[in-house]
């Protein structure tokens, strides 16, 4: 495998940057550091030297306050490709046989006119990875570098043990489960987890809200912060193996105050607002939010058969009217506070969104107070337990295999440019 950073000059290119923060005052501080730590550490005598080299390379390491090393990383196959380009599963190889897995997102070029503009995309979206690496939320996927290499950028995150709600929510991943388990387990898992939907698996209504809780936990840190996600959806919302709900891929995200000039969406996830060529805000990313919810609810995309730019956002202005059709009937007798939720969540008017996503979960018509009436009507469940068993038993049955991960997405899951979708006959296909 070729490695990132070229050892032909006897270190990683100079082109390799660091996404965080400033290195001269980081540098400064470790040089504190390192002068009170060298006058602290017990002398050596010369004999002592001799008999443990060691001991001198330790002492240059602390008077330098500075490392080089050559970096290599492996693609051990493909996690997923977008419209930004390409995710692979990596990993960090380092010495006395430590690994640790990486996500590694490939930036392609190919989407811009020139050098010119990518290398200007690349700074924007540079600056903002430094600022979701210091966000550190445990539902938001973490960044640890960016790179360049050879004039292409790479995008170092966290590998999440787990699966998206894309692949996971597959009929046939969850048939294969079936022969695995007893009775018993799969009379539960239809009861109070998941079972099929119209196209895709239906969440139980708890399952799903705890899944939103989870969204909404990282969108909010996001949005503390300034940051708009952009491009929430099933595909961007991992389950873990734990059970808890990882938002990842923040390709897309930008600066509140400083969006793209041609921006880019998920049509089918996007907010009608978005659609019609207004900057993404919060309020955008919690109508993403409430499009996967109704998903979840119902086991299908809620504009499925909109393959038409028009029609797909005349869908969203009237999604309100059409609740009560979208709901499976059991879902939409389940509880008022759940129509509330997702009406306060998708309403085609951002001012009649929550306020924000902290609100979306905290207000007393909001995503945990749904979740408390379950409790004191005694239908509530161990939901993270719960999920953690699923992909359990998903894992133990097989995995999600490569079918799943190779099927083409639907119209509408393909991320494009919103400047094509301007014209209101496109056809919404990748």
């Amino acid at each position: 495998m070729t490695p990132l950073y070229s050892a032909a000059a006897g270190g990683p290119e100079t082109e390799a940057m660091d996404a965080f923060g400033s290195a001269e005052q980081s540098r400064c501080a470790l040089l504190q550091q390192g002068s009170v730590s060298l006058k602290a550490a017990p002398k050596k005598d010369a004999a002592t030297a001799r008999a443990n080299p060691l001991i001198a390379r330790y002492e240059t390491i602390l008077k330098r306050q500075e490392l080089v090393w050559v970096s290599r990383r492996p693609f051990l196959r493909c996690l997923g490709t977008g419209g930004q380009g390409i995710v692979f599963l990596s990993q960090r190889q380092g010495a006395d046989d430590f690994q640790r897995r990486v996500a590694l997102k490939v930036f392609s070029p190919a989407p811009y006119a020139d050098v010119a503009s990518y290398e200007t995309e690349m700074g924007r979206i540079a600056s903002v990875a430094a600022r979701v690496a210091r966000i550190q939320q445990d539902n938001l996927v973490d960044v640890h570098n960016f790179i360049k290499h050879r004039g292409i950028r790479l995008l170092e995150m966290e590998w999440v043990d787990g699966y998206d709600l894309q692949r996971l929510c597959r009929p046939r991943v969850f048939e294969q489960i079936r022969s695995r388990v007893s009775a018993e387990r799969w009379e539960y898992i239809n009861d109070f987890t998941v079972t099929h939907g119209k196209q895709s698996l239906r969440f139980k209504p708890g399952i799903a809200v705890s899944v939103l809780r989870g969204c909404l936990a990282a969108v909010a840190a996001l949005h503390r912060d300034g940051i708009v996600h952009s491009d929430l959806k099933p595909s961007n919302i991992m389950l873990k193996r734990t059970g808890s709900t990882k938002i990842i891929d923040v390709g897309s995200a930008f600066d509140l105050y400083d969006s793209p000039p041609s921006g880019r969406c998920t049509p089918a996830y996007a907010a009608p607002e978005v659609l019609e060529g207004q900057p993404g805000s919060p309020q955008s990313d919690l109508a993403s939010l409430g499009y996967v919810l109704l998903e979840m609810l119902r086991g299908e995309q809620p504009f499925a058969g909109k393959s038409r730019f028009a029609e797909l956002l005349r869908a969203k202005k009237e999604i309100l009217a059409r609740l009560p059709k979208l709901l499976p009937p059991e879902e939409f007798a389940y509880s008022e506070l759940l129509i509330k939720l997702i009406r306060r969540l998708v309403d085609p008017d951002p001012a009649q969104r929550f306020p924000s996503a902290e609100a979306a979960d905290l207000a007393e018509d909001g995503a945990a107070e749904f979740l408390r009436q379950l409790v004191k009507g005694d239908l509530a469940s161990e939901y993270q337990a719960d999920v953690r068993q699923w992909v359990e038993d998903i894992e133990q049955s097989g995995g999600v295999g490569e079918e799943e991960r190779a099927s083409p997405p639907l119209p509408g899951e393909c991320t494009l440019s919103l400047v094509t979708l301007h014209p209101l006959d496109v056809e919404l296909t990748g």
